[in-house]
């Protein structure tokens, strides 16, 4: 998971924010693990963010409603363009 986080390419989707929010709660007073928590300060900080500014942003996406594994924009899939035309 951290890995992914470090390699993720342009802006940060809500299943990299909360993820990366979860690890950091997970492993923020964990006993050793420094490197995991190097990483995932590393991904947030890549992101322009810190760890108020990481929850603040996560508190929004779950105030949305958004669930883990869900898209936002409801008009994508292979039949969003299709429903439009045979209105």
């Amino acid at each position: 998971m951290v890995d992914a986080l470090l390699g993720h390419q342009g802006d940060p989707g809500p299943e990299q924010l909360t993820v990366a929010a979860r690890l950091v709660m997970r492993y923020g007073d964990f006993p050793g693990a420094d490197d995991i928590k190097q990483d995932i300060q590393k991904a947030v900080a890549g992101w322009g963010l810190d760890s108020q500014s990481l929850n603040a942003r996560c508190r929004e996406i779950w105030a949305s409603g958004w669930k883990p594994g869900q898209q936002l924009d409801n008009e994508l899939g292979s039949g969003a363009d299709v429903a439009d035309q045979e209105g």
